[in-house]
C-alpha cells in the first residue's frame, strides 16, 4: 500500500475499495471520530467513497456537491437508516469529521 497526498496534510492509503485516509496527522478528536466512521460506515460502503467525496468536492452517487450542508445530510440520512446502527453521538462525530476533513482538503 502506497501513502498519497490528497491535499493539504490528509494521506490517502490504498487504492480502491482499499481506499482510506491515514489519521496519524489527525488532531485526536479527529483521530477518535475516525475509529467510529471506519467501523460503522463500512457495514453500507467502502471509506473511498467518502474519501472521493472529500477530494473532489462532489458525492460520487450523486454526482451531487458534497460540502457542510450535504455531510448534515448525509448525518441525519445514516442517522434515520435503521441498519446503520449509528446513535446520534456517532453521527456527530462522523459530521464533525468529514466537515474538518473538507476543511483540510480546501486549504
Amino acid at each position: 500500500m502506497a501513502a498519497t497526498s490528497a491535499h493539504a496534510g490528509l494521506k490517502v492509503v490504498g487504492k480502491g475499495d482499499n481506499m482510506h485516509y491515514d489519521p496519524s496527522s489527525f488532531p485526536p478528536a479527529m483521530k477518535a471520530s475516525y475509529d467510529i466512521m471506519k467501523v460503522k460506515c463500512i457495514k453500507c460502503h467502502t471509506l473511498e467513497r467518502t474519501v472521493v467525496a472529500i477530494q473532489t468536492g462532489i458525492a460520487p452517487i450523486s454526482g451531487q456537491p458534497f460540502d457542510r450542508n450535504a455531510t448534515k445530510a448525509y448525518g441525519v440520512k445514516m442517522l434515520r437508516k435503521p441498519d446503520s446502527n449509528m446513535n446520534k453521538k456517532e453521527v456527530k462525530a462522523t459530521v464533525e469529521l468529514m466537515n474538518w476533513l473538507l476543511d483540510q482538503a480546501n486549504q
